[in-house]
């Protein structure tokens, strides 16, 4: 078994993502940092980190089989479906990213914590206002009730973390993403890590030789940079990002 690698927080590089671990699975190398150039850096090359403690090393993962969806291939039921019609829920496109995350982490939190750190958060913050991380809001009746965000890289788009406090609410949110890379042309929504909940919206594994061939591909050039949001999105409350 290869050793761990470990980065130096001024020199931006990752092992070959081939190298990493199957022991836990995918674990790649820890140290680094978290600046927008090593979470670039680390996307383009199907890497991702999570960690458990600020107050611990970072550590980058890129597991053997990703959970992915091509857009337009989203699994939409019938019950979702009526919900996204008649349910009474209206989307903004980076409308409150930071109120998003926040959510995330609480939804994810436990008594052992939660891997959305504040240092993980204030790094997506960055990335959010360098124009490369996106969020999906969900709302009814003028409450934030369900999102998701990710980052977006030439056509690909890896999904973070999803929260929802109404039922369906991160379907819904995932489903207005499906359609909007679906209409940008994107190629792949990765999904990082197979669960139940990914698998019902019709996720499906690819082995990671596959997934980074498809990296390869990926057209950095073709980028959206800057805000997602449209002017079909202006009904989305804003007061209540503050």
């Amino acid at each position: 078994m290869s050793p761990l690698a470990y980065l130096h927080p001024d020199d931006v590089g990752f092992p070959d993502p081939a190298s990493a671990l199957t022991d836990p699975d995918g674990l790649l190398a820890a140290g680094g940092d978290l600046t927008p150039q090593w979470l670039v850096e680390a996307y383009a090359r199907g890497i991702f980190p999570w960690f458990e403690r600020d107050d611990g090393p970072i550590y980058w993962w890129s597991p053997a089989e990703r959970a992915v969806v091509r857009p337009g291939a989203m699994r939409v039921t019938r019950s979702l479906s009526k919900r996204i019609r008649n349910g009474g829920f209206s989307v903004s496109f980076d409308g409150c990213f930071e109120a998003v995350v926040d959510a995330c982490a609480r939804s994810r939190a436990t008594s052992f914590g939660t891997w959305i750190t504040p240092r993980m958060q204030a790094a997506y913050q960055e990335l959010h206002r360098c124009g490369i991380a996106h969020s999906v809001e969900i709302w009814q009746s003028e409450a934030l009730v369900g999102g998701l965000y990710g980052v977006s890289l030439g056509s690909m788009f890896f999904g973070e973390s999803m929260f929802s406090v109404q039922p369906d609410a991160s379907k819904i949110a995932f489903y207005h993403l499906n359609q909007r890379l679906q209409d940008w042309e994107f190629t792949l929504l990765d999904c990082q890590m197979m669960t139940s909940h990914l698998a019902s919206l019709g996720a499906e594994p690819m082995a990671r030789t596959d997934f980074l061939d498809l990296l390869a591909k990926n057209d950095l050039a073709r980028t959206h940079l800057g805000s997602w949001q449209q002017a079909d999105c202006s009904q989305a409350p804003q007061e209540k990002c503050s």
